[in-house]
Formats: C-alpha cells, structure tokens, sequence
C-alpha cells in the first residue's frame, strides 16, 4: 500500500512539472514573439482568433486629468485585490476552527495550494478561457501566459491579479465541506481544474462578455428577458460555484466516521477553536470590503465615488442583519445564541448581497442579509439531517444555498428593474436562468471530477489515517506540539 501511494505522488508531481514546464515554455515563446513586434505598429491578436491586424501607432497627448483618474483607478483595484487576497486567511481559519486538532496543518495546506496553484494556472490559462473571444462562443481559448489580447482601460497585469484572488476563492471555498477525510493529491487536482476549467468557462459566459451578460439588443438574453443576468460582485460567479461543487464533493467523498449513527441520527463533531473561526469571519468581512466595492473597479470621479460607498454600506448592512437574524433564530430553534452558527449568518449575508449590493437600497440590503441568515441555518439542518451529507464547516449552505438565493432575491430588491420597484418579471427571471445555468454547470463538473477521481485513485483516505489525523499522515507534521 505504501509503495502504491508513493508511485501515485511521484506520477503526480512529474505531471504537474512536465504540464507546467510545457506550459511556461509556450509562454515564454509568446512573450518572445511579442517583444518582437516592430515599435512603429501595434499587433492585436486575440487568444481565439488566427488574424493579425496592424496598424500605425497614433501619437496622441495624454489628459493629465485623465491618466490622474485612471492611475487612481488602477491602485483601487489593486488594493482592493489585496483585501480579497487576505481573505484568503480568514477562510483557513475559519475551516480549521470548525474542524479538529488532527487536521489543522491540512487544512492550512489546502488553502495555500488553491492560492498557489489558482495563480499560476489562471495566469497561464484560465484568464484567457474566462475573457478571450470576447464573450464569443461557449469559452475563450488558453491564453498560455500572454496578456496582450485583453485591454479594459486598466493594466492588464493589475486586472489579471484582481481577478486571480476571485478565481481562488471559488477553489478555497470547497475545502471545508471536504475536510478531514479527502487525500492531499486528489484535491490538488480538483484545484488544478477548477483554475482552468469550471470557474473561467462560467466566468466567460458572465464577466467575460458573454451570453449571460451580453447587453446587446439583439442578444438571445436580452431579447428573452429584456435584462441581462446581475451578479455585481459574484454571490453566483464565484460563492455557488464553490459552494455546489463542496456540496457535491462532500457528497461523492461521504460522511466522517462517527458523523451518523446506526440509526441515521446525525451527531456533531465539534470543531477544535472557536476563537480562530471567528477571528477568520473578522477578517473575511474585512477583506469583503475589497471583494464587493472593489469590483467597481473605478473609485475617481463622483459616479464612482458614490458607488463605492454605497456598496461599501449595503455590505455591512447586510452582514450585520445576517448575523443577528442567524443568532435570533438558533436561539428560538435550539434554545441558545450559537456562537458558531451566528458567524455563518454574517457569512451568509455577505454572500448573499455580493450579486445586488451595487443594485439594492441600504433596506434591501438588510431584508437580504436576514433572508440569507435565517435561511443558512435551515439549509445546514435539511443538508445534514436530512440529505445525510456531511459539511464540517456549512460551505454549501452558506456559498451554494445563499449566494443563489441572494442572486435571486436582487431580481426582487433591485431599484432599477427588480419586481418590487416596478421593474416586472425580466430581470427576476434572467436571474433565475443565471443561477439555475451556472448552478447545474458547476455541481455537474464537479460530479464528474470527483466521481472520476473517486473510481480511479480513491478520494478518501483510509480509516486509520482519517482516525488519527491527516496531519501527520498526510503532510508528516502536525499544527500544534
């Protein structure tokens, strides 16, 4: 058995060093053939495209004012991708908070492999799956490093790590329902495809211009709804992508031993720190102030100003109303105000108004965070009691369940266009198609990964190993001595 899982890594790492070599060695040949290019033409050449259009470089002076705006733009996003970075932190910490002693050093490891990994393959393939072609087609085309086919006004470079610390909180958020109990180099490669592969393609169909999002009069959306589909800041794009893969991840992985009884009865295993799970939920609400505002993208000029802000307060707003209405309910429900279940609750209402908090008033924004608290917490119990899976940390709850509700409930709440305002049904029913469209892709692929990885190697560790700990199994150290 030993020899076994050391010829599994070994095939594993030398995989991971031929594709990555191969890959950085088409990268550096792009780079080479851009640099190449004559100063006195400008070459375009998108990563789906086989065209090359030159044309002469137009001297032109350039408005102080303007580039004045445009560098404050551009150290905006840059900061506020530094804040999404830090929520990196906040979520190891809430995952080993909610989990045991056994797997800490795991579950911090997982967190920094989604980082690791997620940045050099989007920067080597996923950007170009996610804004390639223009929003053309069913998903851009390997961009293999270089940049050049992409201009939205900004730095590439600036943009192209903004959009990486997104990429990697949708990997890092499938981390916690799958704790305890999944092999380190079978989820290495769920991080791997989920960079290139799940995230970008939905990614395209949003952000990157296409038909989701695609405002064009003549556009299938816009001529079936009259509105496009609305996730400001990813409650869908990136919080339910990660939340229905958890969700289907913890279910083809199976429950911890102990979890259930004989009888089907669902047993808490408690996590081992409290205090380290809320410090990782202060510091995601913290680094949410980069996630949501900073999707603006823009922070010069009163548009933008009064934008940010306005983000800046529904978010809060909504954490807030998610937290007490989480507390107010389990202390109805159970008899007493849980501590852990009341950090889900600001989760869940972070999640919840990251798809409208650019679109919805300060009142919508509390109606929405209490929806998303109260409906975490029954969603936790119907997952767990009910469907029998087994999510240490709640991620499919409060990322899949909340963020596709939150997507759906700016379609209501929106002053431009939602329900309650007058706006009619299209924008609700674009949201729906949205959610439900991106919802199906990313459990479908992510079955399709885990059950593929699960018939070929096996997802899960062996008994001793998940009784005594990943840990040391695993990684041959533990967290604490």
């Amino acid at each position: 058995m030993k020899s076994y899982f050391k010829t599994t890594h070994a095939r594993l790492v030398l995989f991971l060093f031929i594709a990555i070599a191969g890959i950085t060695f088409v990268s550096k040949m792009n780079a080479q053939d851009t640099f190449a290019v004559v100063t006195d033409s400008v070459t375009a050449v998108a990563p789906c495209c086989h065209t090359e259009e030159t044309t002469p470089v137009i001297e032109a002076a350039i408005d102080p004012v303007e580039d004045l705006g445009i560098s404050l733009n551009t150290v905006w996003m840059l900061l506020a991708a530094m804040l999404v970075f830090f929520m990196q932190p906040g979520f190891a910490l809430v995952e080993a908070g909610f989990t045991r002693t056994k797997n800490t050093a795991n579950i911090l490891m997982k967190n920094f492999i989604d980082f690791i990994v997620g940045s050099l393959l989007f920067f080597l393939v996923g950007f170009g799956i996610m804004f390639g072609c223009e929003g053309a087609g069913f998903m851009g085309m390997p961009n293999f490093g270089d940049l050049t086919f992409f201009d939205n006004g900004l730095p590439t470079e600036g943009f192209l790590i903004f959009q990486t610390v997104f990429c990697a909180t949708a990997a890092t958020i499938v981390s916690g329902a799958m704790a305890e109990r999944t092999k380190f180099h079978m989820y290495l490669i769920y991080t791997i495809l989920i960079s290139v592969l799940v995230y970008p393609v939905s990614g395209h169909w949003t952000w990157g211009g296409g038909w989701l999002m695609n405002g064009a009069e003549d556009s299938w959306i816009m001529k079936t709804f009259g509105a496009t589909f609305h996730d400001f800041a990813g409650s869908t794009i990136v919080h339910s992508v990660g939340g229905w893969i958890a969700l289907v991840g913890a279910w083809v992985l199976g429950p911890r031993i102990g979890k259930y009884a004989k009888d089907g009865k669902s047993k808490a295993i408690p996590g081992h720190n409290l205090t380290i799970a809320a410090l990782g939920v202060f510091i995601l609400w913290f680094g949410w102030f980069g996630f949501n505002p900073g999707s603006q993208l823009a922070a010069a000029g009163e548009g933008d100003r009064t934008a940010i802000s306005h983000v800046f307060l529904t978010t809060n707003l909504a954490a807030a109303a998610g937290g007490l209405f989480a507390l107010i309910t389990a202390w109805f429900k159970y008899k007493k105000p849980s501590l852990s279940l009341t950090l889900n609750g600001i989760l869940a209402g972070l999640v919840g108004i990251t798809a409208g908090c650019d679109a919805v008033s300060p009142g919508g924004a509390i109606i929405i965070g209490a929806i998303c608290g109260i409906l975490m917490l029954f969603s936790v119990e119907f997952i767990d009691r009910t469907l029998k899976i087994d999510d240490p940390v709640g991620a499919s709850s409060v990322h899949g369940v909340c963020g596709f509700c939150g997507t759906i409930l700016t379609g209501l709440f929106a002053i431009d266009g939602g329900l309650f305002y007058g706006g009619g049904t299209g924008l609700l029913l674009a949201q729906l198609t949205g959610a439900i469209v991106i919802g199906l892709w990313a459990f479908g692929m992510g079955f399709i990964i885990f059950k593929s990885l699960d018939k070929i190697a096996g997802l899960r560790v062996t008994k001793r190993v998940e009784e005594e700990g990943l840990d040391i199994y695993e990684h041959g150290e533990t967290a604490y001595n």
